[in-house]
């Protein structure tokens, strides 16, 4: 396998589902989030030569940053970056390490570095905030290298993985007539997504309709969804057309499907079989030709199991499904997505030309300790809460030069930021296997490694392990990869290869919805006791859990 040939674990979990989107080759790279001269938010350079072993000297004049599918850069070129670089360079087990030399000072999390420090592949996974010269911002993470500037961004910003998978699945699904269920946490971007998915149908130029179901109060759901007759209750003293009527030829959005009532999902999952719909208080059903599109923050699954939703309905709305990543799992593309908020916001109030400074040694607009706190911070309300949060910073800096803080923001952001990443080096970056790897599970779960582990065993290459010595291995390691490996004496990164190759091993994008539902209940959510049954990647297996709402995907 060669340097560059790898992919982390949640999209080898999923490779057998979809042959046609192989999993991303993701490599170390650099993204801008905060540089004075504004427009270079977002460029970012690919730390390539990490994979075969070489160093990254990143100064002010080299090497050159630059937009995907981009032919020319420009380097950082701020005249208060030292000349004198800082080093990255390849770690043992797939880290990265970077040194700050004595030429430009490097702050993470609010603190210089005075010497070399490591992050794990796990740590790049989540985003590393580090700050040039208290300048300019750079992101430390993973990147797909193919990734090209899209042909149609469908309205959205970024250029993370997760919002290219997005994109990918809007056009994939966009000119079909089937049902599309959105999931995602609340504020991340759900209805934004069917509207691109409106805009790229047969039905751009008909009605979309958006209905938020949990604002509808329970007893009036069924009338205001599927109409209803004069007289038919309290207070119709008149026809009333409903949403789904309203909707005919076009696009009819639901948001919190999960908090339609009992009766209201049972017309839903009729309106879904038939086309047709039953106004409340006729008895003539009634033809509608609509393209619906349901939204949920819900766990779907667990309301299944506590009887809260039926069954048959999820199914019939998960026609195709689109998983919106949270913010915070997209953390090179905050930049991007603060300046665009911030640029609407200055044209509002006829001050755009914050953002068009004409000297690169010009006091930054956006300070990098500022910067780099948006990108630490959690941001539990996702796009929603960094648009808000842009306009009340907007607003509140108004007659300063910079951007500023009020003490009720510090608060705000101090509430969910993430620690302080990585650890120092004590030595010189010793050798692995001459590769560097991404981690396979970029949300280390804490789970304790199984009891009686031996210490790692010399190392071997892995072609000298057999089918059943890894199965083996694994069994006795209750299906901890990493705890597996160091049992056969194999880097982490080569049992991947290795399950690949093996016929008679599966991973957990080969399980079935149902396979895993079962086992879950029969389980009761124990997640080691789960792995051990399926003969499954326990990290991947909770991914997966937790994709499919059925817990958090630890134990």
């Amino acid at each position: 396998m060669s340097a560059g040939s790898y992919a982390d674990e949640s999209t080898i979990g999923f490779k057998k589902r979809n042959i046609s989107e192989p999993a991303p080759r993701l490599v170390p790279a650099l993204t801008l989030v905060s540089h004075p001269m504004s427009h270079r938010v977002g460029q970012r350079l690919l730390l390539n030569e990490l994979l075969s072993g070489r160093e990254v000297a990143v100064s002010r004049n080299a090497p050159d940053f630059m937009r995907p599918d981009a032919m020319l850069g420009t380097p950082l070129a701020d005249p208060f970056l030292s000349r004198k670089p800082v080093v990255f360079s390849p770690g043992p087990a797939g880290s990265v390490r970077v040194s700050p030399g004595d030429g430009i000072k490097l702050t993470l999390a609010g603190e210089a570095l005075k010497s070399s420090w490591e992050f794990s592949p796990e740590e790049l996974a989540e985003g590393v905030a580090l700050e040039l010269a208290e300048r300019v911002v750079l992101l430390l993470h993973w990147a797909d290298p193919s990734a090209s500037a899209p042909v149609d961004a469908l309205g959205m910003v970024g250029s993370s993985v997760g919002i290219q998978n997005v994109r990918h699945h809007i056009e994939q699904v966009a000119d079909l007539n089937v049902p599309v269920l959105i999931r995602g946490e609340t504020g991340s971007g759900k209805e934004l997504i069917a509207r691109a998915i409106h805009q790229h149908s047969a039905r751009r130029e008909k009605l979309f309709l958006s209905v938020n179901l949990g604002a509808i109060p329970k007893e009036l759901a069924a009338a205001e969804l599927f109409g209803a007759a004069k007289g038919s209750f309290t207070g119709a003293v008149k026809d009333r057309e409903g949403f789904f009527r309203a909707a005919h030829d076009g696009t009819l959005f639901l948001d919190e499907v999960g908090e339609a009532p009992p009766e209201v999902q049972v017309m839903l999952l009729r309106v879904l079989e038939t086309g047709e719909i039953y106004p409340v208080g006729e008895r003539t059903p009634v033809k509608v030709d609509v393209r619906l599109i349901a939204a949920t923050d819900a766990q779907l699954e667990r309301q299944i199991q506590e009887g809260r939703f039926k069954a048959p309905l999820l199914h019939r709305l998960a026609g195709y499904e689109v998983r919106v990543p949270p913010l915070r799992e997209r953390r090179e593309d905050i930049g991007l997505l603060f300046h665009h908020f911030a640029r609407e916001e200055l044209e509002s109030i006829g001050e755009a030309w914050r953002l068009k400074p004409e000297d690169s040694s010009t006091e930054p607009w956006l300070p990098a300790p500022l910067a780099s706190r948006l990108v630490r911070y959690g941001w539990p309300g996702n796009i929603r809460q960094l648009r808000n949060l842009t306009r009340q910073l907007i607003i509140g800096s108004r007659g300063h030069t910079r951007l500023r803080l009020d003490p009720r923001l510090e608060k705000e952001l101090e509430s969910s930021v993430e620690p302080r990443p990585g650890r120092p080096v004590s030595g010189p970056a010793p050798s692995d296997s001459g590769e560097l790897k991404p981690s396979r599970e970029p949300k280390p779960s804490g789970e304790p490694k199984p009891s009686g582990e031996p210490k790692p065993t010399a190392r071997r290459r892995a072609s000298e392990v057999a089918g059943p010595e890894l199965l083996a291995a694994l069994r006795e390691s209750a299906w901890d990869l990493k705890a597996a490996a160091d049992r056969l004496g194999i880097p982490r990164s080569s049992i991947y290869d290795l399950i690949d190759k093996s016929p008679n091993i599966r991973t957990a994008g080969d399980l079935t919805v149902e396979e895993i539902t079962r086992c879950f209940q029969e389980c009761a959510g124990d997640l080691d006791a789960m792995a051990q049954r399926l003969e499954v990647s326990k990290r991947a297996l909770g991914r997966r859990i937790k994709e499919l709402g059925l817990g958090s995907g630890e134990t």
